[in-house]
């Protein structure tokens, strides 16, 4: 690989946290709220923290392509190096001042997921990751958990019912019912809980990439596992379970009977 990794994952964290403060500037204020074609919300906060993030990364890696929620692609669409980006992930809960939200960055080399970064402002939480590097969790090494079975897990998610769950409703009715603890701490900071060990499980019916980019390394170097609901490693798939890996296989079979 070209870049030196370790470097690219300080400057992804630096530049992470930076688009945390510009958020900052914004929470718990009434600021307008904007619907997008697909009807999710964006705010001014969500524009501004992109453009500093594309700025940033543009002005140390000019060569790099940068593809971010909502400004889409920038470079080439052939780069070796792609960041995507989500300024905001979690923006409903941001205009409504829970301070569960956060900062995605992600790198992809030549397709693959090679860094992963979250940021959660509030709360001042990092966790970040490289290819081969580990995960550290502001700054200090993190695991998953060593729980086995979804009976002794918390599952996390990002919606509360199978309604909003489409033609994946059964599949997804059958992971709750299964699991120990179910709770909605969704968006990235249900990963967060996981790559962390503090629980088992975070599922999604539907991801976007830049809501998945940065946690494949995340929970791989955590020692879990980031696939869809198949059970393929990828964050194209547009669907999404993090484990600790030991639920996995149960996961998968109660989606897939």
């Amino acid at each position: 690989m070209a870049e030196d990794l370790a470097a690219l994952l300080a400057f992804a964290r630096e530049i992470a946290v930076n688009a945390g403060r510009i958020t900052l500037r914004y929470f718990s204020h009434d600021i307008p709220v904007e619907l997008k074609p697909d009807e999710s919300p964006v705010t001014a906060a969500d524009r501004e923290a992109e453009e500093y993030l594309r700025a940033a990364i543009l002005g140390q890696y000019p060569d790099h392509a940068v593809l971010g929620e909502e400004a889409g692609l920038s470079g080439p669409d052939d780069a070796e190096y792609r960041w995507v980006l989500d300024p905001i992930d979690g923006t409903r809960s941001f205009i409504r001042g829970v301070p569960l939200y956060g900062v995605l960055v992600g790198l992809l080399h030549r397709g693959v997921p090679v860094v992963g970064v979250i940021h959660l402002p509030v709360l001042n939480e990092t966790v970040s990751a490289a290819q081969g590097l580990g995960c550290t969790w502001n700054g200090q090494p993190c695991r998953v958990s060593s729980r086995a079975t979804m009976r002794e897990g918390l599952l996390v998610a990002s919606i509360g019912r199978s309604g909003d769950a489409g033609g994946k409703a059964a599949a997804f009715d059958r992971v709750v019912a299964r699991a120990g603890t179910f709770r909605t701490w969704g968006d990235c900071y249900g990963y967060v809980l996981v790559a962390t060990g503090r629980a088992e499980a975070a599922i999604d019916p539907d991801m976007n990439l830049w809501d998945a980019a940065p946690l494949l390394p995340i929970l791989q170097e955590a020692g879990g596992a980031y696939t869809d609901w198949k059970g393929n490693p990828t964050v194209e798939g547009g669907e999404g379970i993090g484990s600790n890996g030991h639920v996995l296989p149960e996961l998968l079979a109660l989606i897939n009977q």
